[in-house]
């Protein structure tokens, strides 16, 4: 299947806008560019990139807008949603690490015009260490990318101040007002080419899951979510009030969800899912160590 054509056989440019959040993504942007081109409008949101990627946006007739977070809210995808003056009701919500295979353009296009919804989760194709993550847990992955703007934001969870999330929506979900389904066809997405960007990245997100651990215990879920999003928030509100928790994500991850049939790179993927939830602990503790400092030392002056 291939994206639909015009008479004189060019890609036929459809009423949606792409969003891609960058920073030093040029050599991403050379791979999934060339793949959205069937997009009237795309919209490059760019952290100050020091590489090339204002330069590959600019070869493809891409739009560049410089985003400078203010360290709280609104983060990159939120404020794009709500400042941008997109041409068309529809936005594709992209990575620049994830391309959009000619099968999926072709449903997009279908579903979009035959207005069958408000929005359309979809699901990826995960590629670690140059193989297709089969397993582990990971071989369904559905976010809602695909959703008329005026009807949907990212969910917004509290970031203490000092605490170094990263200015875009990592783990944040759309809330939308409308009718949602699935597209059959997957983004392919090729996560962390080297293990030292997984590190770098993860680093971050562990900082960020540390603060939001109370909030995932005790807070009421946010309707809106769909149901697969709300069962999931439900399993993991129970499975923060287990013990050894990077044990029990390995033995998930690389057992019952069988990451041994994904060879090597399923054991390392595995051994990092639970290093990633040991540090997520290690930093929650970090933080209850610098409050009971701070409080000390407030104490202290008071006295």
């Amino acid at each position: 299947m291939h994206p639909q054509t015009d008479a004189d056989g060019s890609v036929a440019k459809s009423p949606i806008s792409v969003l891609i959040p960058v920073k030093n993504e040029a050599e991403n942007l050379r791979r999934s560019l060339p793949a959205l081109t069937w997009a009237d409008e795309i919209w490059i949101l760019d952290s100050q990139s020091t590489d090339d990627t204002a330069a590959v946006a600019a070869e493809f007739g891409a739009k560049v807008v410089q985003f400078h977070f203010n360290g709280v809210y609104p983060k990159k995808k939120n404020w794009a949603l709500e400042h941008l003056e997109m041409a068309h009701d529809w936005v594709l919500i992209v990575d620049a690490d994830e391309v959009a295979p000619p099968e999926l353009v072709k449903e997009i296009q279908h579903r979009v015009a035959a207005n069958e919804a408000d929005g359309f989760l979809l699901n990826m194709k995960y590629f670690f260490l140059g193989r297709r993550i089969k397993h582990c847990g990971y071989n369904e992955c559905w976010n809602l990318r695909l959703f008329r703007h005026k009807l949907g934001r990212y969910e917004k969870m509290p970031v203490p101040a000092g605490v170094r999330t990263g200015d875009n929506e990592a783990h944040e979900h759309v809330i939308l007002n409308g009718q949602i389904q699935r597209l059959v066809h997957e983004l392919d997405h090729h996560a962390y080419p080297t293990l030292s960007i997984w590190l770098e990245k993860h680093d971050r997100y562990a900082a960020w899951e540390a603060v939001q651990r109370s909030h995932f215990r005790n807070d009421p879920i946010p309707p809106g979510l769909g149901r697969g999003k709300t069962v999931k928030r439900i399993l993991k509100k129970v499975y923060l009030r287990l013990p050894l928790r990077p044990m029990i994500r390995f033995v998930y991850a690389y057992v019952f969800r069988l990451g041994f049939l994904d060879g090597v790179a399923g054991l390392y993927f595995c051994g990092l899912l639970a290093f990633y939830e040991f540090l997520i602990d290690a930093k929650a503790y970090e933080i209850k160590v610098n409050e009971s400092l701070e409080s000390g030392r407030a104490v202290s002056k008071s006295t």
